[in-house]
C-alpha cells in the first residue's frame, strides 16, 4: 500500500473506488502522467508477472491513453491503439492493467467498459482486436471478445488474439 493512500480492504459494505477517468494523446501527457503510466505497467507486467520484456514498443506515440485515478494515484490504465498499428484492419486495446490495490473490486471491469466506450467514440463502431493473456480469456469474453487465433507464446506467457465483432 502506498504511504498516505487510504485504500481499505473489502468488507460486506465495500463500495468500489471512485475513479476519475482521463483520456489523452501521447503528446498531451504530462511528465508525471507518463511516469505514472510506465511505473504501473512496469510494476505489473515486469515485477508482478516476472517477465522481462521491452514495454516501450513505439506504439505509445500513436495511441490514446486511458488513465483511471483514485486519490491522485494511477490505479487503472489502457492504451487505445488505432487501426494499422497493432493490427492492420482493427483498432486495439492494449496494456490493460490495474494496480494490485484495486483488484477484485470491479475496477478491471470498469476499465474495460470505459476502454471500449472510448475506443468506439474515437474510431467509430468497429470490430476490436486484442492480444490477451490466455488466463484472462473468460474475462475478455464477458465483453463480447471471441478467440480468433491459436495460443502463442509472447515473452514466456501464453496469449491468444481475441476479436470483438
Amino acid at each position: 500500500m502506498q504511504p498516505g493512500h487510504n485504500y481499505e480492504p473489502r468488507t460486506t459494505n465495500y463500495k468500489p473506488p471512485m475513479i476519475s477517468w482521463t483520456l489523452k494523446r501521447f503528446s498531451d501527457l504530462t511528465p508525471n502522467e507518463l511516469y505514472a503510466i510506465l511505473r504501473l505497467r512496469s510494476e505489473v507486467f515486469v515485477v508482478e508477472q516476472n517477465c522481462v520484456f521491452q514495454d516501450m514498443d513505439n506504439k505509445d506515440h500513436q495511441s490514446h491513453h486511458l488513465m483511471g485515478w483514485e486519490d491522485g494515484l494511477l490505479v487503472a490504465y489502457t492504451r487505445l491503439v488505432p487501426k494499422g498499428v497493432s493490427y492492420k484492419e482493427y483498432p486495439s486495446i492494449g496494456r490493460v492493467v490495474t494496480s494490485s490495490i484495486v483488484r477484485k473490486n470491479g475496477t478491471g471491469k470498469l476499465l474495460m467498459q470505459k476502454s471500449i466506450e472510448e475506443l468506439i467514440r474515437l474510431y467509430g463502431q468497429t470490430p476490436i482486436r486484442i492480444g490477451a493473456q490466455l488466463y484472462l480469456k473468460k474475462f475478455y469474453s464477458s465483453f463480447g471478445f471471441e478467440q480468433s487465433s491459436d495460443v502463442y507464446d509472447e515473452d514466456g506467457i501464453d496469449h491468444i488474439e481475441m476479436t470483438r465483432p
